[in-house]
């Protein structure tokens, strides 16, 4: 697999709409290679007709959108070489074994015999599926069956890999080893696109974030810089008794102040000078506290806050090719690995 350098993913002006229904309202999206690029938004905001935009699936009605260096519209074949996908439910056919279903897959993308064969061996002890490589597929865990979803997704050695809501349904010990999963290929120089319905997903795992409501981005930047875009944060001073109490809040007469948790809460914007300032005017007055925690809106607030959605990413505009059952290549169905 080569190692991209600059832009993975360019967009601009992209637009889509379905009779009198706009799905796709001007977006613009500049990807970084070998990042984590995350989009978030509510239920019909657009992401899963991005997705297939951005995958070949669709046509735009107008702007433009290179994925690896080729114009998804007039070079589709070059982009389905450079791409994987991986949809929301685990394509996988659970008849054949973990060793089976990845051989098939070498096979589709005319993979010499002997190679597919290194490649499947080499991906199963990857994703820790080596002990049940000859066991059927329908007797996995659902953590086993996304990670011999995603093993499948990199037979071709993609440079770019569209992972749609890869952690839905799995336990919090399957998740984490999906994270480290997606942290080992980006740290080996893929992007990773990737929508996903828990937040705390995006939180952890990507470089930046775009917020899709109604068509258009909202807001994009890293997830520290759209945290900081909503009010909120504050600090919270636990003292050991009333008399502390008192005094630290004739020292902060701006501060919120709850008798039962013998507590403060100070407004601040979060950064370190507001914390060290704080810090240092308790010094100036001797007051002594006993906690001191600095808390900051998180990508849920963030969401709501954007949207005024809950947030439930899923997206029911455009065609259900993330859904498919197929990982055949060169079909209409954006859970395919979709090479030529």
């Amino acid at each position: 697999m080569a190692v991209m350098f600059g832009t993975a993913i360019a967009a601009s002006g992209l637009r889509k709409a379905y009779k009198d229904k706009t799905v796709l309202d001007g977006i613009d999206l500049d990807v970084p290679a070998g990042t984590v690029f995350s989009m978030l938004g509510p239920n019909g905001a657009g992401k899963t007709t991005t997705v297939n935009v951005l995958t070949t699936l669709l046509v735009p009605d107008a702007g433009k959108a290179v994925v690896a260096g080729h114009d998804v519209a007039s070079d589709t074949r070059a982009v389905r070489r450079a791409i994987g996908v991986t949809g929301q439910f685990a394509a996988v056919d659970d008849l054949l074994t973990g060793e089976e279903n990845l051989l098939m897959m070498a096979k589709l993308l005319h993979l010499p015999k002997a190679e597919g064969k290194q490649v499947a061996g080499r991906l199963l002890d990857r994703f820790d599926i080596a002990d049940a490589a000859g066991k059927p597929v329908a007797t996995y865990s659902g953590g086993m069956r996304r990670r011999l979803d995603l093993a499948m997704t990199l037979v071709s050695r993609p440079q770019i890999i569209f992972l749609d809501e890869p952690t839905t349904g799995l336990d919090p010990r399957s998740r984490l080893t999906l994270w480290a999963i997606v942290r080992e290929l980006v740290a080996d120089g893929v992007t990773i696109f990737l929508t996903t319905q828990y937040l705390e997903e995006a939180d952890k795992l990507a470089d930046r974030v775009a917020v899709l409501d109604h068509g258009r981005i909202v807001a994009e930047g890293t997830p520290a810089e759209l945290k900081r875009k909503v009010p909120g944060s504050h600090i919270r001073l636990r003292f050991r008794d009333q008399r502390e109490l008192h005094a630290g809040a004739a020292v902060l007469p701006g501060a919120t102040r709850d008798d039962d948790a013998l507590s403060l809460h100070v407004p601040g914007d979060g950064g370190m000078k507001t914390y060290r300032a704080l810090l240092a005017r308790l010094d100036e007055h001797a007051v002594d506290v006993e906690e001191m925690s600095l808390h900051t809106p998180d990508l849920d607030d963030v969401f709501l806050a954007l949207t005024g959605n809950a947030s439930d990413p899923a997206d029911t505009n455009g065609t259900s090719g993330t859904s498919g059952t197929s990982k055949t290549p060169d079909t209409n169905d954006t859970n395919t690995a979709v090479n030529a």
